[in-house]
């Protein structure tokens, strides 16, 4: 077992399993993102995939602690605490992506 560091330099311990996943993942697409992920509005934010519900979410704060939401007829609600916006959740992401 091997141990990798956060970037709050908290240790991680890695089987050889984990490491073996983690370097199989294609970064292409990863790195064709770049341009997007660094204009974000934002410099911190999590992003979760819900592949069975084909649901993207991507939070600015965490928790999100959402005081209202607004609904677009595309299939994005848009989260705010307040004001403030605090996420996003994305509909049918798999028939947005353009190959």
């Amino acid at each position: 077992m091997d141990i990798a560091y956060s970037i709050d330099d908290v240790p991680i311990r890695l089987t050889t399993e984990r490491w073996f996943h983690m370097a199989n993942i294609k970064t292409e697409p990863i790195l064709g993102a770049l341009p997007y992920l660094t204009r974000f509005p934002t410099q911190r934010f999590w992003v979760d995939y819900d592949e069975e519900a084909d649901v993207l979410y991507i939070s600015f704060k965490r928790p999100q602690k959402a005081t209202n939401s607004e609904m677009t007829d595309e299939g994005i609600l848009y989260r705010y605490r307040d004001k403030e916006l605090v996420g996003l959740t994305i509909l049918d992401v798999s028939s947005r992506i353009v190959a």
